[in-house]
């Protein structure tokens, strides 16, 4: 930089993706594979948090997500390895988040919320409501998300156990419309949002699936769906890497290798931030 200091933005979040696919690839359990992916993408948040504004709300954001205990283990570590002037700020800094966490009672265990609307709303207005005052809830549908890489088994899920739903299929969609995965998706995603819209119009549960694999993606999806008063449900399936990669050889609309490749680099799994419910399929929630 022209300060002559040395910066790695962004470093935390591609750490994270990174250490997903790795650990993906290694059969490492999900559930401890994105414990440790939290706390790659959340190992700076105890050395700044208290000097943020939005403390309180960052705090329950990562506290919800990652065992705040050891990730303030991992800062301090992380500060007492370091050679610089600050440091004992940072450690300083680390030993003020785990307090913090201590006195919200999210050191051991994730934040409490009143409801699970609650939650949304508290993540959704960054705050502005309160944690342990019950949100209204007035719900005129019911909207399921898929989310999970190609071959994954989404469709699968859904023939399975939502047998009678209607379903917006952006497989499907492009299928009819004769585009390739690889094209341009912006009439396929235009057409599925056409057709959501009318299914929330009338108040009908439906069934949204796709890939949905990056948080500002299904950010935007939750979003419409709350504007006309739905309850959002994001179910996230996973397969084991050969699996997947088998699965997605034998389906019908086999995915290119390149698709899914570039998928994997942008690969966000849900959490309890973004919708009413969150489960997970074929490996257990984190």
């Amino acid at each position: 930089d022209g300060d002559g200091a040395i910066h790695a933005r962004g470093h935390s979040a591609r750490g994270a993706l990174a250490a997903r696919r790795i650990l993906w690839e290694a059969g490492v359990p999900p559930a401890l594979r994105e414990r440790v992916a939290a706390i790659v993408r959340n190992h700076q948040v105890p050395f700044f948090l208290l000097e943020r504004e939005d403390s309180a709300v960052v705090q329950r954001r990562v506290a919800l997500t990652t065992p705040a205990r050891l990730l303030a283990a991992v800062a301090d570590a992380d500060a007492r390895g370091r050679i610089a002037g600050d440091q004992r700020r940072l450690i300083d800094n680390v030993a003020l988040f785990a307090e913090s966490c201590a006195d919200a009672a999210c050191l051991d265990a994730p934040p409490a919320f009143a409801s699970p609307h609650t939650r949304l709303r508290y993540f959704q207005t960054g705050g502005k409501v309160a944690p342990d005052w019950p949100q209204h809830e007035s719900f005129r549908c019911e909207v399921v998300l898929m989310s999970g890489l190609p071959g994954a088994g989404k469709d699968t899920w859904v023939r399975k156990n939502l047998p009678d739903w209607p379903v917006v299929s952006l497989d499907a969609l492009r299928e009819e419309m004769d585009v390739d995965p690889r094209d341009e998706q912006g009439a396929v995603v235009q057409a599925a949002r056409e057709q959501a819209r009318s299914y929330l119009r009338d108040g009908k549960r439906f069934v949204w699936c796709a890939t949905n694999l990056s948080r500002t993606l299904r950010g935007s999806l939750v979003q419409l769906f709350l504007d006309y008063g739905a309850h959002v449900r994001i179910v996230y399936v996973e397969a084991p890497a050969a699996a997947l990669w088998r699965q997605n050889r034998e389906r019908a609309g086999r995915v290119p290798a390149a698709v899914i490749d570039r998928l994997l680099g942008r690969w966000e799994v849900p959490d309890l931030t973004e919708a009413h419910a969150v489960d997970w399929v074929a490996g257990g929630a984190p």
